[in-house]
């Protein structure tokens, strides 16, 4: 057996220090901090820290001992900015444990196992389609759009025509998600990030977007809510070659586990995020479109539940921890872990409320089937109709339209209109006039 060799003339000025009064006579509590993260298991930065050291310690010297343990765990991701600078992280429990749920609850296999669950009941389509909505409605509303969830559902629901620029931000969010899942399958492009943000914010109010145009000017910032220049994207100058370097290390695959270079999608598409808001290369729009880049590379990376996940949800009722994890990235050399960890506790909230939901459904499936039976409508209603009355039943949806009826159902406008008037027959349902189209609404009397 070799024994480990003698270490002579080696030095380091943060152990220097420890050696030195006051801090050798407290060597153990310094000490103590050299690891990534506190004792509940966070990983905080130092205005958060400094806080929580024990009296009497000097807090720049805990610091410094905090980011030794960092950087000795941190993995690089790519450069970002002029001059550049490494985006690096370390992987923390939190963001294990999210990568675990990603990996068991929102593949595209687990997905299509879930739905073979239920069978093929069409009123599942309508729970799927109101979980899309969601991420459209709430990305907008995160980015001031003033319109209420109801109002937007409405409008998607029905295929209205937006009345206002808050409503034609949740449509171009609508069409932006649908976009981002329809070009899943192509690799990521300086085109495609411009397309992204074209379809999202065309005919909102294009002078203040110039959709699907980077900005050439340096005259854009983040702010505030209290008009405080929060972050100075990097300079005009040299964006078109930055973007390309992020759109090759984005198709530069990773997703072999046996090689040293893996990284999980998750991870990756969390930098995606990051990246697109720390270059900001539009004038406006640029949150929707990062969020968007995220859900398209989860679904490029086969996580087709994603779909029907809406994180925005989530990042619209903490504004401002979503905002303070881009600052602590920022303001602490590009550690991106506090980005990370951010996200990954969204994601794993999010997950969850799609598998319970999912569950909910299943439940609900044979407590109405029973309802049916026992209220003898099983033999009288087809199979298009127990899914509408299903959804009525069950709240998921108030109003019914031969328009959506028919997309929602796969089915032609007459069948659509067919199924409806066969529910009004039935008095289950009752119809309104409502402008040039027929509204159809479920009747109080059957909700028992």
């Amino acid at each position: 057996m070799k024994n480990p060799p003698r270490l002579r003339g080696t030095s380091d000025p943060v152990f220097d220090r420890l050696g030195q009064s006051p801090h050798k006579e407290r060597l153990c509590d310094y000490l103590a901090l050299l690891k990534p993260l506190d004792d509940r298991g966070r990983y905080l930065p130092f205005d958060a820290l400094r806080y929580r050291w024990a009296p009497g310690l000097d807090s720049n010297l805990c610091w410094a001992l905090v980011k030794k343990a960092r950087a000795a765990q941190y993995s690089r991701l790519m450069s970002l900015g002029e001059p550049s600078r490494w985006l690096q992280f370390v992987m923390t429990p939190l963001a294990q444990k999210a990568i675990s749920a990603v990996d068991r609850q929102t593949t595209t296999a687990v997905l299509e196992y879930m739905t073979g669950q239920i069978g093929e009941r069409a009123h599942f389509t309508y729970l799927l389609n109101d979980l899309i909505e969601d991420e459209a409605i709430s990305s907008s509303q995160l980015e001031g759009a003033a319109t209420t969830t109801r109002a937007a559902k409405d409008m998607l629901k029905r295929h209205r025509l937006p009345r206002t620029p808050d409503e034609r931000m949740v449509i171009g969010n609508f069409k932006m998600m649908n976009f981002a899942w329809e070009q899943r399958y192509e690799p990521l492009s300086v085109e495609l990030i411009a397309a992204i943000h074209r379809v999202g914010v065309e005919g909102i109010d294009d002078p203040r977007y110039s959709p699907g145009a980077f900005r050439s000017s340096d005259d854009v910032v983040v702010q505030d809510g209290e008009g405080n220049t929060v972050h100075t994207p990097p300079l005009a100058a040299g964006l078109a070659s930055r973007l390309q370097a992020l759109v090759e290390w984005i198709n530069h695959s990773q997703n072999n586990p046996l090689q040293a270079n893996y990284l999980h999608p998750l991870i990756k598409g969390i930098a995606l995020h990051f990246a697109l808001g720390y270059e900001h290369p539009f004038r406006d729009g640029n949150g929707r479109v990062a969020r968007a880049l995220f859900y398209w590379f989860m679904f490029k990376n086969d996580y087709s539940a994603f779909r029907y996940i809406a994180i925005s949800v989530l990042l619209r009722n903490a504004p401002v921890k979503y905002g303070r994890s881009y600052l602590d990235t920022e303001a602490d050399d590009l550690d991106l872990t506090y980005f990370i960890d951010f996200q990954c506790s969204v994601v794993l909230r999010a997950v969850g409320s799609f598998t319970e939901a999912f569950r909910k459904s299943l439940i609900d499936v044979q407590q109405f089937d029973c309802w049916l039976q026992e209220s003898g409508f099983l033999e009288q209603l087809t199979e298009k109709q127990r899914a509408l009355f299903q959804v009525a039943k069950s709240g998921m949806a108030k109003e019914f339209t031969a328009g959506n009826v028919k997309e929602n159902l796969g089915c032609s406008y007459n069948t659509a209109s067919a199924t409806l008037n066969g529910l009004v027959e039935l008095k289950l349902f009752e119809k309104r006039r409502m402008g040039r189209e027929w509204v159809y609404f479920l009747r109080s009397v059957s909700v028992s």
